[in-house]
């Protein structure tokens, strides 16, 4: 069967305007690329989710973007800056929370802390600090060493948002937290995000509990992108399709979009493909199968979805 080749996955985000640009940026422990020639565009005011399995480079990069870390080549934009030259700078305006559950200074009390942000941060919401503390039900009077793992990370999610940042990087936000926080934490997000303009940068293995705050999605594995797209974007051109199979049937070498991935028994398949849906089914029908169902894939799905097709290619 004849088709016309899809082109590759999106990976350009077009003009911007970005908070955060990569170009070429390589970053390698000894002679292990942790990121291999990595393009990534923040859009300014949005919620980028960038997805992929431990070991991706997540971390890696974030790292970068704050000047904790130095690349071994390309370039990095962050609000304007490059972190190598103006660390303190970049890092000024960003709230970051790490993948480590540390909050530093663990002899200060939980206020102390909160005083110490106060004076460092000019844009620190002191009003705001006091929300997020009743919130989270963190006792300003206890010593940050005696904090559970997951008062510690909401001591971390506070810090970074009472700072009113013009960019958020959280990484594995809600590692640590139990159900009931994990909703608070999502819905404190949400609001930050309704009063305050904020680019938010999320990296993670769990899409499913950040999923209604997407704007954006990033697949990074192995150093590289796979895919960066606005959501919208990929739940139009990423489908899920099931099909009756007929007596003696092959499988089509080809189709009018690229297949992510693909399950197919004896009697049905079940397909993931990129590519507009009219075509799709145009080229399954003429394939010989039966289009029984069709529908749009959840961002998650859409992540192991790519990742499964890179470590299957």
């Amino acid at each position: 069967m004849n088709a016309t080749p899809t082109p590759p996955l999106p990976v350009d985000l077009g003009r911007g305007p970005f908070a955060v640009t990569t170009r070429g940026v390589v970053k390698r422990y000894g002679r292990v690329p942790a990121l291999d020639g990595l393009n990534l565009q923040v859009p300014e005011g949005a919620v980028y989710v960038l997805v992929g399995p431990n070991g991706a480079g997540k971390t890696t990069l974030l790292r970068l973007l704050m000047g904790l870390d130095r690349r071994d080549g390309g370039e990095v934009d962050v609000l304007g800056d490059d972190p190598n030259l103006h660390g303190g700078a970049v890092r000024a305006r960003i709230g970051y929370v790490p993948e480590g559950h540390e909050p530093g200074y663990p002899w200060m009390s939980v206020g102390r802390l909160l005083e110490q942000h106060r004076v460092y941060y000019p844009a620190w919401d002191h009003t705001y600090a006091r929300r997020l503390l009743d919130a989270y039900e963190l006792d300003p009077a206890r010593r940050c060493r005696a904090l559970s793992k997951g008062q510690r990370r909401r001591l971390q999610l506070l810090l970074a948002l009472a700072r009113r940042p013009s960019l958020l990087l959280l990484d594995e936000p809600t590692d640590g937290l139990d159900h009931v926080v994990r909703d608070t934490t999502l819905a404190l997000l949400s609001e930050h995000l309704a009063d305050h303009p904020t680019t938010m940068l999320i990296s993670t293995h769990r899409v499913y509990e950040v999923e209604r705050l997407v704007d954006t999605v990033g697949v990074l594995s192995n150093g590289r992108l796979l895919g960066q797209l606005p959501r919208e974007e990929l739940r139009r051109n990423l489908r899920r399709y099931w099909a009756d199979v007929p007596d003696g049937w092959d499988a089509p070498l080809s189709l009018a979009g690229e297949v992510i991935r693909r399950a197919t028994g004896p009697r049905e398949v079940e397909w993931t493909v990129w590519g507009e849906e009219a075509r799709v089914r145009h080229s399954l029908a003429e394939a010989g199968l039966e289009v029984r169902d069709v529908a749009a894939v959840t961002v998650d799905d859409a992540a192991v979805a790519l990742l499964s097709r890179k470590e299957g290619s």
